[in-house]
């Protein structure tokens, strides 16, 4: 006989914006590194990884607390809708 499940936990709050904000600048900072130091012809490859890295990370940077705000917007129409 199997014991019963807990619960599950409750997610960790987070600020995922510094989350993608610490990303992007460790792709910035490697593309600047990677510039400075110079790669060989066959490995250039690297800093097109690491521009598109950087560039993901600013658009996330816009595009999280628009889905947060989206998300809690949603969140609240929903309870407004269970409340009446």
């Amino acid at each position: 006989m199997s014991r019963p499940r807990r619960p599950d936990p409750q997610p960790l709050a987070t600020n995922d914006v510094h989350i993608a904000i610490a990303g992007t600048v460790a792709w910035a900072v490697a593309l600047v590194v990677l510039l400075l130091v110079g790669l060989p012809s066959d490995e250039r490859w690297w800093l097109g990884v690491c521009a598109v890295g950087t560039g993901i990370g600013l658009f996330a940077i816009w595009y999280v607390p628009r889905l947060q705000a989206s998300r809690a917007r949603l969140a609240a129409e929903r309870a407004a809708k269970q409340g009446s």
